[in-house]
Parts: C-alpha cells; structure tokens; sequence
C-alpha cells in the first residue's frame, strides 16, 4: 500500500528561540512547525542575543543546541536535512523581517508579542504579514510552565 502525503498549509514556516535544555514546550513547537510547513527555517539564538537571559552561565553552548535540535528533528519529528534549516538567530527577528518566502511564523503564547513585531517590521519592508500560529504554553505534570530558565535555576 502505497503512503498517501498530506499537502502541508505552508511551504516556509519560521520559528526561532534559544533551544536550551530542550524540552517539551521546545517540542511542541517544532512539531506544529513540521506539521504546518513543507520547510521549517528554525532561528536559533547565538550566544551574543543571550547575554541578559537568566543563569547566563547555564545556557547550553549553541553548538549543542543545534545538535540537541537536529538528534530531535531527526530521530522524534523524522525529518530529513532538506526539510529544516537552523539558522543563526543574532537579533530578536532575525530573517523574518526580510524573507519573503515566509508564509507563517509559530510562537507560543509567552513569545508571540515578538510574532507581532515581526509582521510590524515586513510591513514597514514592503513584504506581506505572516500568518501568525500562537501555541499554548505548555505545563509540565504538577501544572507550572517548563522553561529552560527553570531548569538552568536547578543546575545552578
């Protein structure tokens, strides 16, 4: 029996952040990126764009982030290479503000403000407001928010 594909909304979604400690909210939003786009352009921070987050000095290094990101890409969500680009994210809107061929851009409820922003910025570039997909903030077992800042709080 042959697998039937299922058109995917999206060509190019975008989504962006620090990646550290990978854990499931990170999850949640690379997944509804892959099911969206046919290409997800994942931006993802450099140290320079970290230099005021809490427990600086926890922040996984971004060569392990973005080996935590492909293992998960690959192995979980069972992507191939030609079907995400990492790409460096050095301000807070990196190539969302510019590219064109970018049709949606994925954040959760905590990060969308700079969703927002972003369309703010293509509009005032010529370019057309990307559709806009706002997850939930996603809570671990006892009902609080996971965040890498949390867990970087544990290891301090």
């Amino acid at each position: 029996m042959n697998a039937v594909k299922i058109k995917k909304p999206f060509k190019l979604v975008g989504l962006g952040g620090t990646f550290d400690h990978l854990h499931d909210g990170h999850r949640f939003l690379l997944k509804i990126g892959a099911k969206l786009g046919d290409h997800v352009a994942i931006a993802l921070a450099t140290e320079g764009l970290l230099k005021n987050k809490k427990y600086r000095n926890k922040i996984e290094s971004y060569e392990v982030r973005e080996a935590n990101l492909r293992s998960y890409l690959k192995k979980e969500l069972n992507m191939s290479r030609n079907s995400y680009t990492i790409i460096p994210l050095n301000d807070p809107y990196g190539i969302a503000t510019t590219d064109p061929t970018l049709e949606a851009h994925v954040s959760s409820l905590e990060t969308h403000q700079i969703s927002l922003k972003i369309n703010e910025e293509r509009v005032k570039n010529g370019l057309s407001p990307l559709i806009l997909v706002i997850i939930p903030i996603v809570n671990d077992l006892e009902g609080k928010k996971i965040s890498s800042t949390e867990i970087r709080s544990m290891r301090a």
